[in-house]
């Protein structure tokens, strides 16, 4: 099937087809600051802040804008919290939920995703920490058919939206359930070191998503692989240093994503800090980053400079991003720290 989107040069049409039809083949919506949307990298996430009983969080990311007058939108809102940790000596549960929205392109083909996920966390002597979740969601997907033109519709001259599409088209919305399953391990030998790595399964029950009335195996949504490590380790009172890796896989699509963070003590007692650093997504972009916390409260944003072959077509302005994240305790009084984590 060969969609035209009106209103664009040729090379630009050709682009943009390519890059929804990656779309409409269940590419899964992902930010650059990974890190700061966890509970949809890995469901084993959910609850796992040490040094918080809640987290709120929100993202938003632009990409595209520069070739396109419908750029890839991305929003998500999601949050989490601990329960049980009293009850528990040596674990905790947690439990969350995440909001997804995702708009592009002139059909306006829309992904709309929200998920509740649950997990457990279990010490491991007093250095390390297992943590186990699952999460599954509703997930729909719709596209503006109207706003489309396809090949047959090309009269010679110019594309007649008059003329049938002749393409098999049996909805505009679909709806389907979607289940992941992730783990996690923490490894904390020292207050001056923190190490924690994860892996998941998304689509665990590979959920048929086509806008055709037959279902076929090329309709089915592929499982997703992804692999992370995260460290963090206190150089001295001023400054933290975090390294970190991020790898997913998805049939024949693959992403590695690599960069450090270090934040910089402002106020002596770590309650306010500057956050900076870069990251690089292999063969695609090169993401500085940029951020301020205070309080519980973390902003960072960042910008994704196209270094791949498409550069030539946007001057290397990919997408920029925003992240907003809120920790805290619900009675402080009463917290205890299982899990220890680097900090200043």
């Amino acid at each position: 099937m060969l969609l035209i989107f009106q209103r664009h040069p040729g090379w630009l049409c050709t682009l943009l087809l390519l890059l929804v039809a990656s779309a409409a083949n269940s590419q899964d919506l992902h930010f650059s600051q990974y890190f700061n949307a966890p509970l949809l990298v890995n469901p084993a996430n959910t609850g796992f802040e040490p040094d918080a009983d809640y987290r709120l969080g929100v993202n938003y990311r632009n990409q595209w804008a520069s070739i396109s007058n419908n750029p890839y939108k991305t929003f998500s809102v999601w949050g989490d919290a601990q329960l049980f940790n009293q009850r528990f000596e040596n674990g905790w549960v947690g439990i969350g939920g995440a909001l997804l929205r995702d708009v592009a392109g002139s059909g306006n083909l829309s992904s709309t995703k929200a998920y509740g996920s649950v997990a457990y966390h279990q010490m491991l002597g007093l250095s390390s920490l297992l943590s186990m979740g699952f999460s599954g969601g509703l997930v729909n997907k719709s596209v503006d058919i109207s706003k489309l033109t396809f090949d047959n519709q090309w009269n010679g001259k110019f594309f007649d939206i008059t003329i049938p599409s002749g393409e098999p088209f049996a909805y505009s919305s679909v709806y389907y359930l979607d289940l992941q399953l992730g783990v996690n391990y923490a490894w904390f030998p020292n207050e001056n070191t923190y190490l924690n790595a994860g892996v998941s399964v998304m689509h665990l029950n590979k959920p048929n998503e086509s806008f055709f009335a037959q279902k076929t195996a090329l309709s089915e949504t592929n499982r997703r692989m992804t692999f992370f490590l995260n460290g963090s380790f206190k150089q001295n009172d001023q400054w933290i240093l975090s390294p970190n890796l991020y790898y997913s896989k998805m049939a024949n699509s693959e992403e590695l994503v690599l960069g450090l963070l270090a934040n910089y003590n402002l106020s002596g007692d770590g309650n306010t800090q500057l956050i900076g650093g870069v990251y690089v997504r292999k063969g695609d972009a090169a993401i500085p980053m940029a951020g301020y916390q205070w309080n519980g409260f973390k902003l960072i944003v960042s910008y994704d400079v196209t270094t791949s072959g498409l550069s030539a077509y946007n001057q290397s302005r990919g997408a920029y991003e925003l992240s907003i994240t809120k920790t805290g305790l619900i009675s402080p009084a009463a917290r205890g720290t299982k899990c220890p984590v680097v900090r200043f």
